[in-house]
């Protein structure tokens, strides 16, 4: 009895060895597989990756930096005209330039005429009422006379036969010589050549008797 104990108890042994000597990961008597074990022995344990995909639970916040609307109203303009600058006052002519001591001293209205200078003045009372501007008098050979002379006559449109040419706006102040329109690049035969605009103001501003004096 004692023997058949012992020899059941030796077959339990050798079975309790041959199960615990296998191949970690093999496959176990009968096909089936073996779990796999860690270093100390202990069954090694994986989660399953989950399959749901994560999702942002925040709500997205509006973004701030959105353009503001701009007013499309025109801004008023000014329906007031700007001032016109007025122009800068010319100084008054110096009576003390003026070389004519006859006409300065004459009264009322008289005229200056400088041959040298090319210059010539209207004057009243002695003082400058216009000019200096410029004149062309007698060339060679035909010099204008220089003295102290009176306006003989005056014709708007006057046309010497002795040179057919056009004198407009003639002062006369001797006979044959007067102020007129007249170029002021050539010189004249013995007449005070003036602008259009000079010898209108001339025609108007001198009359009958004043004196004009003319000055080398």
């Amino acid at each position: 009895m004692k023997k058949f104990l012992m020899g059941v108890t030796a077959l339990a042994t050798a079975l309790v060895l041959t199960a615990c000597s296998g191949n970690a990961g093999g496959s176990a008597p009968g096909g089936g597989a073996v779990a796999q074990g860690d270093p100390s022995g202990g069954p090694t344990t994986t989660s399953a990756p989950s399959s749901a995909p994560s999702t942002s639970s925040a709500t997205p916040t509006p973004s701030s930096s959105t353009p503001k609307p701009t007013s499309s109203k025109p801004k008023p303009t000014s329906s007031k005209p700007k001032p016109t600058p007025k122009p800068a006052p010319k100084p008054a002519a110096n009576a003390a330039d003026v070389p004519c001591k006859a006409a300065l001293a004459s009264p009322g209205v008289s005229a200056c005429v400088d041959l040298s200078a090319l210059k010539t003045w209207l004057l009243q009372d002695g003082k400058v009422i216009y000019g200096p501007v410029k004149q062309l008098p007698g060339k060679k050979g035909y010099p204008t006379p220089t003295g102290v002379f009176h306006v003989s006559a005056k014709v708007k449109n006057y046309h010497s036969k002795q040179f057919d040419a056009p004198m407009p706006n003639s002062v006369f102040f001797l006979p044959g010589i007067a102020f007129h329109t007249g170029s002021l690049s050539v010189y004249s035969h013995g007449c005070i050549h003036l602008s259009a605009a000079a010898s209108q103001k001339y025609f108007t501003t001198l009359q009958k008797g004043d004196v004009v004096q003319v000055v080398a």
